[in-house]
């Protein structure tokens, strides 16, 4: 997938027998599910999105989930087979943030220091949303088993107090244990 086009979900199930699909978001907009508009599909395996229009959506309440239709997505069977492809929107369509505030995207793949050391620790892997954020951050110094470790950070000013998108790094003072 170029970069063109940010992720705001993924297809998780089909939801009754007419077509309609269920939603994982992974934005902070979810009004993108709400309102009819174009959206892009990206299959598995594909890296070229297809434009797709969505015609109505609501939220399944107590689910953290949005039910869609999307034009052209009549019955189950249609539905299913769209089963872990991802909803797009294009870059171009990014909602204004805050100076405090980042897209999801923009922190994958930034590096991760330890500030008073500069150490490099990892690389963010994803963001998990929780009461506060948290930075999943895959950790360079592996274990004597030799496997990679993951280790989840509190994505809060006291412990994240830089992120640098144009040096395309973190920096962190994190309390003790917290990255060992």
């Amino acid at each position: 997938m170029t970069n063109e086009f940010l992720q705001i979900g993924r297809i998780v199930a089909a939801q009754g027998l007419n077509g309609e699909l269920r939603i994982y978001p992974n934005t902070d907009f979810p009004e993108r599910f709400l309102k009819p508009g174009k959206r892009w599909l990206l299959r598995p395996n594909s890296s070229q999105p297809q434009p797709i229009d969505l015609v109505k959506g609501r939220y399944l309440e107590g689910k953290g989930l949005y039910v869609v239709q999307l034009a052209g997505v009549e019955n189950r069977t249609q539905a299913e087979a769209l089963r872990d492809c991802k909803i797009l929107i294009p870059a171009s369509d990014r909602q204004p943030l805050a100076a405090d505030e980042f897209h999801v995207a923009d922190l994958i793949g930034l590096r991760v220091f330890d500030q008073p050391t500069q150490t490099l620790i990892g690389t963010v892997t994803d963001v998990i949303s929780a009461g506060n954020d948290l930075l999943q951050v895959e950790c360079l110094a592996a274990p004597e088993d030799g496997k990679p470790r993951t280790v989840l950070i509190p994505f809060v000013n006291a412990i994240v107090p830089v992120v640098d998108l144009k040096q395309q790094r973190i920096e962190i003072t994190p309390p003790p244990g917290l990255v060992e």
